[in-house]
């Protein structure tokens, strides 16, 4: 264990020891009140039942064996924010929701983190099923660069009624992706009760205005069922936070490049139905159709009244120059139905799952200069292509609680099976959108090229999956559950998964619990077919070893011809061990705390590898021609790869306290915080064949190893949250810290860990942020007024190196974004 987590450890319980002695601090997310429950020892009788972990039908938030968090739709609510994804982020420290801006794909669908990990290491299941990933892969230099994950924006909040995230590995229970947890949607339910929402807000800067109406509402079928619906439509104006260009003869040229939110106009239905057919027969069915269209810059092209013009060619068709636009088209789909019931005291679950996601894309407001050159004329809006995604699924799982004569206790026994069926396609854009002819001139849509035909793809994989998972209290005190998994993938073959966790409660208030579990990730389709030509600028000292300069660089598959002769392998699935180990402590009704300890061990990791030139050395040219491969239209690629291996080490604390003051009102707070340390133990050696042909080539560049698979998050966050109500007034504040995070170059040739680094390199500093909200509640009515990030706290700003010329200020890598702080108002209707 590092010197710094044996520093952040004993710090951490310090915190706690003070904070029970105090009696000030609690937790919104954790003050669900207490029921009754079936459960052996009084510790366990606190919080709501969970889903998420477990099969057991008794087992709940308190007595949970692994950590979990239980987030009510009220809480999301106090957040002001309208997007899940960063209400989730301002309520759990684990879990960070980057604002990438100007960098194509990755503000359409914004990744979001859990322990510090890649996007696609955390599983989303809504109603506990696997709910698909978006069609949008994450090639450029954002947090979860290379990953393909899941749309949670796709999820109305108006349809939640609470979020369950399983701060654990959880491969053995639900298969790939959970190495760093779940993240579990649980859809309202019932025919009664609703409500209608109009928020609107903008930022202090004056832009950004947005504004979304909501609605939920259920309808009751006949008296043995009820149908739930959920509609939300909204619109976000773009921000801005650029500066204008510090060359001299540039800067009265004003701003004109665009750093901020994108714009965004999006509108979703949730469905969720059940119905009984006979007492132990019952249907279900939920299902999404939501539509999403965003714009987003990229970098500004400079005209003819520019000291030093983008192309000659552009005075023909944009004189004053031009900022292309990059219009997102994403059109999400889902429908889950399934028949569920009891025989015998056997829970059965029997169900089928598709899900969707296809984002056509295109540039705007641009041109093609080679287009342009030979053809006199250039189109200035151009269809680049369409991504689509797809995941169609069959579940059976089967559960009972037996009572046996050797255990004191009921034995939660279940099994089940998945039939899992995922595809991936890219359909080709149109021919200006890519056109590069043979001139020489720059080709395809500035800003956003289109794909190719050779990009063309559909690809598709088969995974059959079993499982058994016991569960039961061995003594009063002692809970030991344990789950094996084994999977089947057509395009890499078999894979095995265990688990084994348990839970001592030494007093009615003290208990420890642990962990030990295996997990995996099959390797995205994306990640596998996915291919696109780029112009990427290069600097000086680049893994390719070419000048300085921008080239277009290809992304091929591993399985392309090229890809193959220059040393790729076919992707293997990463491999995790977890390790938990924490307490929980119950001193009061209204007191709780927690404290876990996590490792995770990651082999195989998935990214993408540093560029390969293909036109230098001579060796290289020759040696692909002599396999068939010339005229290439790019000057490097590179592919995805099973590159190195992590670590992870961290600690989650979560406080929480209710005080009630009688007619004083009542006080609910919460203290929680997460550190993690992530850092690549190795690298594997480069491709034998690149060693051959001479070849200046990194499998992971610098920016990789020290940065996004380490560093560029921030390794702490701090969440102190206060919530008081009395009469028909609700005040609630939250104070979040944000630690320190590096932005690091790439530029480095080769990784030596030991080396001074660049003066490019930056550290940012931490941030204190603080949300602020009144509530007034009149009748079925309640009117918010709020403000997030109310001290107007913006992140330092980049370095004069890392600024574009002083046009982007603020680093892509910042955890809350850069935009200031946003005044909203409320209005809800219930019933």
């Amino acid at each position: 264990m590092s010197k710094r987590l044996h520093t952040v450890l004993p710090a951490s319980l310090a915190t706690a020891i003070l904070f029970a002695l105090g009696c000030t601090v609690a937790s919104a997310q954790d003050s669900t009140p207490p029921t009754s429950t079936p459960a052996p020892a009084k510790v366990q009788n606190l919080g709501a039942i969970i889903v998420t972990g477990t099969r057991s039908n008794s087992r709940t938030e308190s007595s949970s064996l692994t950590p979990i968090d239980v987030v009510s739709a009220q809480v999301l609510q106090q957040t002001g924010t309208t997007d899940l994804p960063t209400a989730l982020a301002r309520i759990i420290p684990s879990l960070n929701f980057p604002r990438p801006a100007a960098a194509d794909t990755a503000d359409t669908q914004r990744p979001a983190q859990l322990r510090g990990l890649s996007p696609d290491q955390v599983l989303v299941l809504v109603n506990g099923k696997r709910w698909h990933q978006g069609a949008i892969l994450l090639n450029n230099g954002v947090i979860g660069r290379g990953s393909q994950p899941v749309d949670l924006n796709t999820i109305p909040l108006s349809a939640i009624d609470h979020i369950e995230v399983l701060r654990d590995g959880a491969s053995a229970q639900y298969g790939s992706d959970a190495i760093s947890g779940v993240i579990n949607i649980i859809l309202k339910k019932g025919a009664k009760g609703g409500d209608v929402e109009l928020s609107g807000g903008q930022y202090s800067a004056g832009d950004g205005r947005q504004w979304q109406g909501s609605a939920n509402f259920g309808i009751p079928l006949t008296d043995k069922g009820w149908l739930r619906v959920a509609v939300q439509s909204g619109n976000q104006d773009h921000t801005n936070r650029a500066g204008p260009d510090s060359r001299p003869g540039f800067t009265q040229l004003g701003v004109n490049f665009r750093q901020g939110d994108p714009d965004v106009h999006d509108n979703n239905l949730m469905l969720n139905a059940e119905y009984d057919f006979t007492p132990d027969v019952q249907f279900y069915a939920f299902g999404h159709y939501g539509r999403r269209q965003s714009t987003s810059p990229a970098f500004f092209r400079y005209g003819t009244n520019s000291p030093a013009p983008n192309n000659p060619l552009v005075g023909q068709v944009y004189p004053d120059g031009f900022l292309p636009l990059e219009h997102a088209d994403s059109t999400d789909q889902s429908l889950v139905a399934g028949l569920r019931g009891t025989i015998s005291g056997w829970r059965w679950d029997l169900s089928g799952n598709f899900g969707r996601n296809r984002v056509s894309y295109e540039t705007i407001n641009s041109l093609n200069y080679a287009y342009l050159n030979d053809f006199g004329s250039t189109p200035s809006v151009f269809h680049d292509g369409i991504l689509i995604a797809r995941q169609e699924s069959v579940d059976l799982d089967i559960a009972k609680d037996i009572s046996t004569g050797w255990l004191p206790n009921p034995l939660t026994v279940a099994f089940g099976a998945q039939y899992l069926r995922q595809g991936y396609a890219i359909e080709a854009g149109s021919l200006p959108s890519w056109y590069v002819g043979t001139s020489g001139v720059s080709g395809g849509a500035q800003g956003f090229a289109g794909w190719q035909p050779g990009n063309a793809v559909d690809a598709s994989r088969q995974d059959v999956a079993e499982y058994i998972d016991l569960e039961t209290n061995l003594t009063d005190r002692f809970a030991l559950a344990a789950a094996a998994r084994h999977e089947h993938y057509s395009d890499f073959g078999n894979t095995t998964s265990g688990s084994l966790s348990g839970r001592f409660d030494f007093t009615d208030t003290f208990a420890l619990r642990g962990s030990v579990s295996t997990g995996f990730r099959a390797p995205a389709l994306g990640q596998e077919y996915f291919s696109q030509t780029s112009s990427l600028f290069f600097a000086n000292g680049n893994s390719a070893g070419l000048p300085a300069g921008i080239y277009n660089s290809g992304l091929v598959p591993v399985n392309s011809p090229i890809a193959r002769l220059l040393g790729a392998e076919p992707l293997r699935p990463e491999k995790s061990t977890n390790f938990t180990l924490g307490t929980v402590w119950n001193p009061t009704q209204a007191l709780s705390l927690s404290l876990d300890v996590y490792q995770i061990n990651i082999r195989n990791r998935v990214a993408l590898s540093g560029a390969i030139a293909t036109t230098t050395p001579q060796s290289v040219v020759d040696y692909l021609a002599a396999n068939g491969i010339g005229d290439l239209n790019f000057r490097s690629i590179n592919y995805f790869t099973n590159a190195a291996n992590t670590r992870t080490r961290g600690v989650d604390f979560v406080g929480t306290y209710f005080a009630d003051f009688g007619n004083g009102g009542t006080l609910a707070s919460t203290l929680s915080a997460n550190y993690n340390q992530n850092s690549v133990t190795s690298v594997k050696p480069n491709p034998a064949v690149l060693d051959a042909l001479g070849i200046n080539f990194t499998r992971l560049n610098r920016q990789d190893i020290k940065g996004y698979l380490a560093n560029s998050s921030p390794r702490s966050k701090l969440i102190l949250s206060e919530q008081y109500n009395r009469g028909n007034w609700g005040v609630t504040g939250t104070f979040t810290r944000y630690g320190r995070y590096t932005s690091y170059v790439s530029s480095l040739a080769s990784y030596n860990p030991n080396a001074t680094p660049p003066v490019i390199d930056q550290t940012f500093t931490p941030k204190w942020l603080l949300d602020v909200a009144v509530n007034y509640h009149l009748d079925k009515w309640m009117f918010t007024l709020g403000a997030d990030n109310v001290l107007d706290t913006y992140p330092d700003q980049n370095i004069a190196n890392n600024t574009n010329r002083g046009t982007l200020k603020y680093s892509t890598f910042s955890p809350f974004g850069y935009n200031g702080a946003y005044v909203y108002g409320k209005v809800r209707y219930s019933w």
